[in-house]
């Protein structure tokens, strides 16, 4: 019995590869429960190190899960599939540099880690309904499903900053 596999077409200049926009919104995701869940307790140095290592652990199992549904398949990827497999998920590392850049900065100007971390969230949540918007004009979508795609995606951000602010009073 033969076994077909779902060959994707190789991305192209004009077309974003596949899922490049799911991986910097999950990617943003991570980012934000991170910093909801250790924004206070760690220093912002830690802080933004355990960011990016989270979601590098989270790339690579992605790799591999890729990997092995090729191996499953009975055949191993090209290079070039492998590189461009990586390529069109490191949205899911490089969607957090941005926040992480607006907590440095802001820590570095004196505000607190609570305060930092607040801005960082406030960035992901505004960096979420880019991706909301994009995401329905890429649907060719009308205004009222862009505007609704926006809000789900800062809806997600939100509830992070909810998170953040609930845990500090626990804590």
């Amino acid at each position: 019995m033969a076994t077909v596999t779902e060959q994707r077409p190789e991305p192209t200049d004009a077309q974003p590869p596949r899922g490049t926009s799911a991986a910097a919104i999950y990617g943003l995701i991570v980012t934000a429960s991170v910093m909801a869940t250790a924004g206070e307790t760690l220093k912002t140095f830690a802080l933004v190190i355990a960011v990016v290592l989270t979601l590098l652990v989270y790339w690579t199992a992605e790799q591999f899960a890729e990997l092995a549904e090729h191996v499953t398949g009975g055949h191993l990827p090209t290079f070039r599939q492998a590189r461009a497999q990586m390529a069109s998920r490191w949205g899911l590392v490089s969607s957090s540099f941005i926040p992480l850049i607006g907590l440095l900065l802001t820590r570095a100007l004196g505000a607190t880690p609570y305060q930092s971390s607040i801005v960082g969230l406030a960035i992901t949540v505004v960096l979420l309904m880019i991706h909301g918007w994009n995401a329905g004009s890429a649907a060719e979508l009308r205004m009222p499903g862009k505007v609704f795609l926006t809000a789900l995606a800062g809806t997600l951000g939100v509830a992070m900053i909810l998170l953040k602010v609930l845990l500090s009073h626990l804590h």
